[in-house]
């Protein structure tokens, strides 16, 4: 992790560390999240507080005062005394609890005091620093995020390096803390301010910047931001560029990175340049696996430009290397089994697909020791969408499921099982379980709203599948709301062309023409057809139906009497007296759709 060094203190001292032996707690304090990035989600660490205290804690202080005393806590030799017996009990064994009652009497006596001049103290805010640590190995981490909002206000970056490092440090452990609660948002906004501190601090040049930058980039990427995470990413590889060998192992993350990145842009070719250039910076490095690694993202780059030959030959080839080196059943041979079972189902092959889904399930039911509950997680999710493109939505459910189940517990995953609550809904569509498809959307939406993520495309996209749910139900009215959200957040996100978009277009027009509102239909479709026309052209077959359904609802809005509001039957139920067949005849493209 990025760090800035103090000049008052020497580059390679022992940075502070708060580790806790795993018989104490249930998560460690550098514990991280799965991540789809070469570089797993942050976690709550104090490790970034590396500034030294302007008073070393003595090893035989004489105290006047009863430590135990509240009173004792003036005493100016007590707070570094505390400090080092939280560190102290930590260290041999004694576990978290017992620190953390140190930690927080050391904060309060250096509280106590603190100088009568008000000059910021730092010994406070490594006491804070490292209270915060505490309370997150044991997953408290709502209780850190007061602690480092008190920690970050302490320091007072224009007096100098060591206060400069001291607020970054604090920004970086709150953004991490944010993290490990899910909240997307709030984490960036502190390593954003991180990064500026440490930029008037050390320059734009700094290759800690580097550092800071590509941890940034990272923690845009989960957020799905890719402009501004390839933004950062651009100015991480300038810097590495100036201060690293060509071909070193930095610039091969960064350029993974970076690939990452143009493949969510649907950039797959600049993608594949990437790709391969780091693959040469890890042969020259005698990376062998890191190699695999890559060669298994160059695969599924070729997938994406329908290259399947040689994304056969890139998979083969990682397959040799992580069988040989890692076991035959390690988790990451029945991922390069699942990215198989994709191949094959997308050439035709559906046998072989299914083979190479039922080896990987194999690995993942009995995994080795050292396999993570996100690693397999992750593969049954991937494995579940191959189930899914096969029409057997009852096995990805249990997949999915599975999947959940796994990952409920740990902390920071909150976006991801709201992603696998989201297909669970689609799912659940599809098999004709309408209110479990509403749950499990509706419970998708509060976790993504939680984690600051209600502006994203993918949230818009649950929106709407939510309302299509909700209209199943008859629930009409939530069902327009919810369209409504959608469309705002998708015009926003991809733009009034984008098919998502152009999709809720039809669904909220189809409600509108439900519920009675005629002329709030004819507007939307109006504005579809001028798209079309203007923008996107009259090719498409949905133009005709779009038109035609455009001009019943001029001719019904033209009568002299009220227009009775469609029943919902007549629009989405099969079982109606118009038949299914015949609703989609009139509404195509127009009608509800997932």
């Amino acid at each position: 992790m990025p760090g800035l060094v103090s000049v008052k203190s020497p580059p390679d001292s022992a940075p502070l560390q708060v580790s806790v032996p795993d018989a104490q707690r249930s998560e460690p304090v550098n514990s991280k999240p799965p991540s789809p990035l070469p570089k797993k989600l942050p976690s709550p660490s104090s490790s970034r507080s590396k500034f030294s205290p302007r008073k070393p804690p003595p090893e035989t202080p004489t105290l006047d005062l009863n430590p135990n005393s509240d009173s004792a806590l003036e005493n100016p030799d007590l707070g570094p005394f505390l400090l080092k017996l939280a560190r102290d009990a930590i260290a041999s064994g004694e576990g978290p609890t017992r620190a953390l009652d140190y930690a927080l009497r050391a904060s309060q006596s250096f509280e106590r005091c603190a100088p009568a001049d008000g000059e910021p103290s730092l010994d406070l805010a490594m006491s804070l620093h490292v209270l915060a640590a505490i309370y997150c190995s044991l997953g408290r981490f709502e209780e850190a995020v007061p602690v480092l909002e008190r920690a970050i206000r302490v320091p007072d970056p224009p007096r100098g390096a060591d206060h400069a490092l001291a607020a970054f440090s604090g920004f970086m452990q709150l953004g991490d803390t944010y993290s490990m609660l899910g909240q997307v948002d709030k984490s960036i906004v502190s390593y954003e301010e991180g990064l500026k501190i440490q930029i008037e601090a050390l320059g734009e040049s700094d290759p800690r910047v580097g550092e800071t930058c590509r941890y940034l980039s990272e923690a845009h990427v989960q957020a799905m931001e890719f402009d501004r995470a390839e933004e950062l990413c651009k100015k991480t590889l300038e810097i590495h560029h100036v201060h690293s060998e060509p071909a070193s192992l930095a610039e091969a993350a960064d350029r993974r990175l970076m690939a990452l990145i143009c493949e969510a842009k649907g950039d797959y070719e600049t993608a594949l340049e990437h790709l391969v250039l780091a693959s040469m910076a890890m042969i020259a490095n005698g990376q062998d696996t890191e190699v695999a690694a890559i060669d298994v993202s160059i695969g599924s780059i070729y997938m994406s430009l329908c290259r399947y030959d040689e994304a056969l030959f890139s998979y083969q080839k990682a397959l040799t290397v992580f069988k040989s080196s890692k076991g035959e059943n390690h988790p990451s041979v029945a991922s390069v089994f699942a990215h198989l079972a994709d191949l094959y189902h997308r050439t035709g092959k559906l046998r072989d697909s299914k083979s190479y889904c039922e080896n990987a399930l194999k690995i993942y039911a009995k995994p080795v020791p050292g396999a993570t509950a996100e690693d397999i997680a992750g593969g049954l999710t991937e494995i579940s969408a191959i189930y899914e493109s096969v029409d057997e939505p009852e096995e990805a459910l249990k997949l999915l499921q599975k999947a959940m189940k796994m990952l409920e517990d740990k902390p920071g995953q909150q976006s991801t099982i709201a992603g696998i609550e989201a297909r669970m809904g689609v799912m659940f569509y599809m098999v004709g379980s309408y209110e479990e498809a509403r749950n499990s959307f509706e419970s998708a939406i509060a976790k993504l709203r939680a984690c600051g993520e209600r502006k994203s495309a993918f949230f818009g996209v649950v929106l709407n599948q939510m309302g299509l749910a909700s209209v199943q139900l008859f629930k009409i009215d939530e069902a327009a709301e919810l369209f409504e959200e959608a469309r705002g957040i998708l015009e926003q996100e991809c733009g009034p062309f984008h098919q998502d978009t152009i999709g809720v277009y039809g669904n909220l027009a189809a409600t509108y023409d439900a519920m009675g509102r005629v002329n709030d239909a004819i507007e939307i479709l109006e504005y579809v057809l001028k798209l079309r026309e203007e923008k996107l052209g009259i090719a498409n077959p949905d133009f005709e139906e779009e038109k035609k359904r455009l001009a019943e609802l001029l001719k019904e809005a033209g009568r002299t009497r009220d227009r009775k509001a469609k029943s919902l039957e007549n629009l989405i139920d099969p079982n109606s007296k118009k038949t299914k067949k015949e609703v989609m005849k009139k509404w195509p493209s127009l009608g509800f759709r997932i």
